[in-house]
């Protein structure tokens, strides 16, 4: 069964490095062209359904969910398109939506007002061709476009190109429009188009028995109703939708939102592949019917695509994505009748987009080795450190390690009242817990103590078990650019 319709293209050069023997795999070409992702909630069911349909299920039960996707021609008549690369490029598009949602969930999530006829989230997702790696991009809804000539869906009227926020071409020429628009600014071919609602989310979470997530500090906010303390947390589908909304949470308002939305994308992954789920015939039925169920897409994209993707995707989990955010290199570039926008800075865009039209990861893979982001940047944490063993020098060797790694250390170790510590401990005041946690993750199997009163000065007890300080770095603020992640590191860890 082919995947996808082959787009001719000239043979080019390929050097496939050595793997374990696989399966064989269903014969036929692979998509031709890829697709620039971007987060919010509704992009995130789509790609769980792709994860979930790894399971390789049985075709009657993929067929019966193919009848209820309601279709739209997003290609239509369109010309002078991208050259396709190789992979698999998905434009996610999430719509409001919010009418298909009861009244009383609609108040208890705060999903009051009017829905409009506008999308609130962009993303291309690209699917390599060796179905090994899930690439993610957020395309900010507010970034400065120029639209290609149109015809407006609503009044009618012919328009030449004319600057636009991103998310207004959905309004002006609905899905046909919102392609060109992408394609236009990115260059990269889009193959399928998917477009959801907070519905087929919140379905789609509540199917899948919720969604663990961690947060470093508290997260509020008086628009979505989101209310939730640190630590460790399993959202239903309400809160989900709550939390992945939430643009007041602080001043980052959007970006921050998006950078949300991938730690969501990570544990929704997470949770597709490491419960079973894609193991049962029947619950994965129930999630595809929940995201389906109000979901359009392209025609194109269909049982035999779902069933595909899925014997390709068998071995999928959080490590095999990578997100991020299309580099930005100006905020609030006012639009005369348009208003505040987003430009995207070029030479960095264009490096995102490379990558995905040439098949490539977003940046290289980091090593074992390679600095793990943390919140709060090492040279803004203190640390004693005290020898809490008999084995002479290890608090020279430990401050030695941790000012390596960029942590103001005393440079003065001394030796613990108790010297027979066999778990390092990191001993914190609770007002500076994330200077700890930043800490701790630069000390492997270290034990987190909190200790009233203890101020700003972290304390680090060094034990039998200390082998080395793991690299640390970190997260990169800003300019809306977050960077390049893995699933696997934006999840609790």
């Amino acid at each position: 069964m082919s995947l996808l319709p082959a787009s001719p293209r000239p043979p080019r050069p390929r050097t496939t490095p050595q793997r374990r023997p696989q399966p064989p795999r269903e014969a036929g070409p692979r998509p031709p062209g890829r697709r620039r992702p971007r987060w919010g909630p509704r992009a995130v069911t789509t790609l769980s359904v792709l994860v979930l349909a790894s399971a390789g299920i049985g075709h009657a039960v993929v067929t019966s969910l193919d009848a209820g996707i309601d279709r739209v021609d997003p290609f239509r008549d369109m010309k002078n398109r991208p050259e396709a690369g190789h992979g698999m490029n998905v434009l996610l598009v999430g719509t409001d939506g919010r009418e298909k949602i009861g009244a009383e969930a609609r108040k208890k999530y705060r999903l009051g007002g009017a829905p409009c006829n506008c999308t609130d989230t962009i993303m291309i997702v690209h699917i390599s061709e060796d179905r090994e790696r899930a690439s993610v991009v957020s395309l900010p809804r507010d970034s400065y476009a120029m639209t290609p000539p149109h015809t407006d869906q609503v009044s009618g009227e012919e328009h030449e190109g004319h600057p636009v926020k991103l998310n207004a071409a959905y309004a002006e020429g609905g899905p046909q429009l919102t392609v060109r628009t992408v394609e236009k600014m990115t260059r990269v071919k889009i193959d399928h188009y998917l477009e959801l609602d907070f519905t087929s989310f919140m379905k789609t979470v509540d199917v899948v028995g919720g969604v663990e997530l961690c947060t470093t500090e508290p997260l509020k906010d008086s628009h979505t109703g989101l209310d939730l303390p640190a630590g460790r947390h399993t959202l239903g589908g309400g809160e989900a939708l709550q939390y992945v909304r939430a643009r007041y949470v602080d001043a980052a308002a959007d970006l921050g939102r998006m950078k949300r939305q991938q730690h969501f994308m990570a544990a929704l992954l997470d949770r597709a592949t490491s419960s079973g789920i894609v193991l049962n015939p029947m619950k994965f039925r129930d999630v595809t019917r929940a995201v389906l169920g109000s979901v359009r897409a392209d025609k194109g994209f269909g049982t035999g695509e779902l069933l595909g993707l899925g014997r390709a995707l068998r071995n999928f989990s959080p490590a095999s994505s990578e997100f991020t955010t299309v580099p930005l290199d100006k905020q609030g570039h006012t639009v005369k009748g348009i208003g505040s926008t987003l430009k995207w800075d070029p030479e960095k865009s264009e490096n995102i987009f490379a990558a995905l039209r040439e098949d490539k990861p977003l940046s290289t893979r980091p090593s074992p080795d390679a600095a793990r982001r943390v919140p709060v940047d090492p040279r803004q944490i203190r640390v004693q450190v005290e020898n809490g063993t008999e084995t002479e020098g290890l608090g020279r060797r430990v401050d030695a390690a941790l000012a390596a790694t960029g942590f103001h250390t005393t440079h003065v170790p001394v030796n613990a009242a108790d010297r027979s510590v066999r778990r390092t401990v990191v001993a914190y005041d609770p007002r500076w817990d994330r200077s700890a946690k930043s800490l701790a993750a630069a000390l492997p199997g270290s034990e987190l103590r909190a200790v009233k009163g203890q101020g700003a000065t972290l304390r680090v007890i060094a034990g039998t078990d200390f082998e080395k300080v793991r690299k640390v770095r970190a997260e990169d603020p800003g300019k809306g650019e977050f960077g390049v992640v893995r699933g696997d590191e934006v999840g609790c860890s």
